[in-house]
């Protein structure tokens, strides 16, 4: 009898154990959407995930900044012209 009550509390310990885990993050989402991380692979994606936004974020301001300069350069508007370098000196990034 007392082994019925002894292994019954083992037998719940070991199912535990091989519960299912949620993922560490939503491998089915882009970066963009995901909102749920989890554990230390979890937190190691959020980050590069923060990372791929600031870069994206950088690039679309550069972007901007270029068509901006590009319209005030026809325009022949210096003030916007030198306002928009200084833009593009700060948000693009130069690639080897």
């Amino acid at each position: 009898m007392l082994n019925k009550y002894l292994s019954f509390p083992l037998l719940v310990i070991l199912s535990a154990c091989g519960a299912n885990q949620p993922p560490p993050y939503q491998q089915d989402r882009p970066p963009e959407t995901r909102d749920q991380y989890s554990g230390a692979e979890g937190l190691k994606q959020q980050q590069k995930d923060q990372t791929h936004l600031m870069n994206k974020e950088l690039a679309d301001k550069c972007t901007a900044a270029k068509i901006d300069l590009a319209m005030a350069e026809q325009e022949k508007n210096t003030k916007e012209i030198h306002q928009q370098i200084g833009l593009i000196n700060s948000n693009c990034v130069e690639e080897e």
